[in-house]
């Protein structure tokens, strides 16, 4: 998986660690390619995904769902 020869200060990693990367960066690509495909979105908050804390401002106006 991995093409260079671990640092001499470095443990190596188990397989289970090294296929843990491998889904990580697999998924990575894939965020990577889904970004690419979503529409820009308009008119919308500026700013962070305001749902993401589990409220929504709007003019002003804060709501909790």
């Amino acid at each position: 998986m991995n093409d260079q020869p671990p640092a001499p200060d470095r443990k190596p990693l188990s397989p289970a660690a090294q296929r843990a990367l491998a889904e990580a960066e697999e998924r990575r690509r894939a965020a990577a390619a889904r970004a690419k495909t979503v529409p820009k979105e308009l008119q919308g908050p500026k700013g962070p995904e305001p749902t993401r804390y589990g409220d929504w401002e709007r003019k002003g106006i804060a709501s909790d769902f």
